[in-house]
């Protein structure tokens, strides 16, 4: 009976424990999902311009949001001339349209990202310090330049930290592009 007794009461005392994770470094948290089939661009050409309507930056003021474009087109050229692309313009007939997204958390939510991409990641932002990180988005998009759909998207997430320089944003930045466009056949 006595044991039945000590085992009742480990049982209760073990219910309603809860364990908390400790986020130290939310930087090195970030999660990716993708849609469609890479596979179906079109190989004969290795060209591939912007898409004229998916370039969208949804930023505060923190954010140079000229500054943030101007440098993501320059991440995928480098990703895409690694790969064997060329950068033409569209009236080139391109193989491919690209094009991109990016979001902080305080301008767009998880329910509005699904609601205009049709996925999201879902990065949880339990135990970060919203003061000094903010959860952002990024998105890859690729189409057949006679196609409204996309026929592969990529859309990653992570913390941003303001308190890192530019330059140590930026490289991150580019290590996240650079595994976000690796399915990306070679040309």
């Amino acid at each position: 009976m006595m044991k039945k007794c000590i085992a009742a009461a480990i049982l209760m005392l073990t219910v309603g424990c809860a364990t908390q994770e400790s986020v130290s470094n939310p930087l090195s948290r970030t999660t990716m999902v993708t849609s469609g089939d890479i596979s179906l661009v079109p190989q004969q050409k290795n060209t591939y311009a912007w898409h004229p309507s998916v370039d969208n930056v949804m930023a505060d003021e923190r954010i140079d949001q000229v500054a943030v474009k101007a440098h993501m087109q320059q991440a995928i050229n480098e990703v895409m001339s690694q790969k064997g692309y060329q950068l033409v313009s569209l009236s080139s007939s391109p193989a491919m349209l690209i094009g991109y997204g990016l979001a902080l958390e305080a301008e767009m939510s998880d329910a509005e990202i699904m609601k205009r991409a049709g996925l999201v990641p879902g990065l949880s932002t339990q135990n970060v310090d919203h003061d000094k990180y903010e959860k952002g988005s990024v998105l890859i998009a690729v189409f057949n330049p006679h196609q409204i759909q996309p026929i592969w998207r990529v859309l990653a997430q992570g913390f941003t930290d303001f308190e890192q320089s530019g330059e140590q944003r930026q490289a991150r930045f580019d290590q996240l592009l650079g595994k976000m466009m690796q399915p990306i056949p070679h040309s």
